[in-house]
């Protein structure tokens, strides 16, 4: 079982230094409610972030810390979801009402393990990703992403949705079917004035972003 090398990212920002080993990119869109968030990205968890830019678009906002070494990046830099504390994330879900995290795990299965504690939000889907020919996994998998703490939970709502996406699905042609089925959940849900802070779209990248 993979220890975090730190425990929080106080710990990791003493050690690790911003645009050579991470780079962290946190984009607020005033319009939206929902964040699409990866706290894996770049090498860590491989294409997580480029699907979280892609089922963001110009609609949500968006969150990606990103590994950039040249080696060992999930043993170096992966904090697990119950105690992603790094205060960019924090501050841009603390004004979403819903948070979607994006996830990558080893398995060569084509399947989508979908957690977190929207129930609703996660069923509607699954139904969407099973439409789209996807295997997705509601429950008895490894992945619940239940604790209040996870990072997908602490938005406003105190509930969001947590994906996990195969090996074999990212980077591959089912990657697009997966992006285009999920946006048409996520531009389905009802809009909510003031979703994040108000003042126009602002961005935020610091570091080398890929």
């Amino acid at each position: 079982m993979h220890r975090d090398r730190y425990g929080s990212f106080a710990e990791l920002f003493a050690h690790e230094t911003d645009g050579e080993d991470y780079a962290i990119t946190a984009i607020r869109r005033p319009s939206s409610a929902i964040g699409v968030i990866t706290p894996h990205g770049g090498a860590i968890e491989p294409r997580t972030a480029e699907i979280a830019r892609a089922l963001a678009g110009d609609q949500f906002n968006l969150y990606l810390f990103e590994g950039i070494k040249g080696l060992d990046n999930y043993g170096s830099l992966h904090i697990t979801s119950c105690r992603f504390d790094e205060p960019s994330c924090l501050a841009l879900i603390s004004e979403c009402r819903l948070v979607v995290a994006v996830h990558g795990y080893s398995s060569k299965d084509e399947a989508v393990l979908l957690g977190g504690l929207d129930a609703v939000l996660k069923a509607r889907i699954a139904r969407c990703l099973r439409a789209a020919l996807f295997r997705a996994e509601t429950e008895g998998h490894k992945f619940p992403g239940t604790d209040p703490r996870n990072v997908c939970n602490r938005g406003r709502s105190g509930c969001g949705v947590q994906i996990e996406l195969s090996r074999t699905i990212r980077g591959s042609a089912a990657e697009s079917r997966f992006v285009e089925a999920l946006r048409r959940v996520l531009l389905s849900v009802p809009a909510e004035g003031g979703g994040a802070a108000a003042g126009g779209e602002r961005a935020k990248d610091r570091g080398r972003r890929r």
